[in-house]
């Protein structure tokens, strides 16, 4: 199984990053986690969907190619970064030939505010809900960074563990059912 990784935040020593590369460690080895790069696609712009550039070319792929499509993002002004919203629009145009229908997706978030990265979240939800990407709806995973959350060596702390190894479960469970439910439709067709 192959989960693209799609982080909302470009900073060096994300938060975002640093946990879902963490989360990573708690799926089983057969699970391949590829972290999509977004920071070299262009502003989106319409004009270029006949040409689009390479960087944009290779996402596209990236994502076409994974079974399931994990996000990890912060909350910038109570919504989604515009680099992660770029990337998506990249990837859902020309109309007709995006790359996100029928895709599984699961979110997190953590920021240092109490509320975690809801109202990102729920912002994201509507995006992917419009792009026909089946999404995780609970359990839901607002986190704040706070010391313990991950340990020295960079994996999950103890007191998350068992709470965000259950959500890798539950996705992972959610890719498989909507693969094999994909893969059933197109069999009978």
């Amino acid at each position: 199984m192959r989960i693209a990784l799609l982080i909302g935040s470009l900073r060096e020593g994300s938060y975002n990053a640093r946990v879902a590369e963490a989360m990573t460690r708690l799926a089983p080895a057969e699970v391949e986690f590829a972290r999509s790069r977004i920071d070299d696609l262009p502003p989106y712009d319409q004009d270029d969907d006949k040409d689009p550039a390479p960087s944009v070319r290779r996402f596209k792929e990236e994502i076409a190619r994974a079974d399931g499509v994990m996000f990890a993002t912060p909350e910038y002004n109570r919504s989604v970064p515009g680099v992660l919203k770029n990337a998506i629009d990249h990837a859902s145009r020309p109309y007709g030939l995006g790359v996100w229908t029928g895709k599984p997706a699961g979110i997190i978030g953590v920021s240092v505010g109490a509320i975690g990265t809801a109202t990102a979240q729920q912002h994201l939800r509507n995006i992917l809900a419009y792009l026909d990407m089946p999404t995780l709806g609970q359990p839901e995973v607002y986190l704040q960074w706070k010391d313990g959350l991950l340990d020295e060596q960079g994996n999950i702390g103890e007191e998350s563990r068992e709470f965000l190894g259950g959500w890798m479960d539950k996705f992972l469970a959610w890719v498989r059912h909507h693969s094999a439910a994909a893969g059933a439709g197109a069999a009978a067709a």
